[in-house]
């Protein structure tokens, strides 16, 4: 949580609207510089002068249940502070360079409906033990 003093100047910039949306979603207030909204309408932000450092780089996801799976490859690399430049400005970054990416993000399903769940084909070595009682 923030101290009263910046909360109240975080307030005065972004607007009651954004500080109640901030407030819903990351229980913190955060003014910064609007870096750039990805293909699915997350947007980034970046504050150096006023944060913590390693703190300065956020993401306000667009859906209400968000995951951190719904961040692009490019954008988890600036996010984790693994390169300086957003993928907007590196040409490494960029999505859709090579011929292997998928055209669409996929997200990690794991712990939902649509994970994956392995079966086996081969016949069990070993059977289950049914109990059989003798009639009286």
């Amino acid at each position: 949580m923030s101290t009263i003093l910046r909360t109240f100047r975080n307030l005065r910039r972004i607007g009651i609207k954004d500080y109640l949306h901030q407030m819903q979603n990351i229980g913190d207030t955060k003014a910064g510089t609007l870096i750039a909204t990805d293909r699915y309408g997350n947007k980034y932000y970046e504050n150096i002068d006023d944060e913590l450092p390693l703190r300065t780089r956020w993401v306000d996801y667009k859906e209400q249940e968000y995951s951190p799976c719904q961040i692009e490859p490019g954008w988890h690399a600036w996010m984790s502070y693994l390169v300086d430049k957003p993928p907007t400005e590196d040409a490494v970054l960029k999505p859709g360079q090579r011929s292997w990416e998928l055209p669409v993000h996929r997200p990690n399903l794991t712990a939902s409906r649509a994970a994956f769940k392995t079966y086996s084909t081969v016949k069990p070595k070993t059977a289950a033990w049914e109990p059989v009682a003798a009639p009286r």
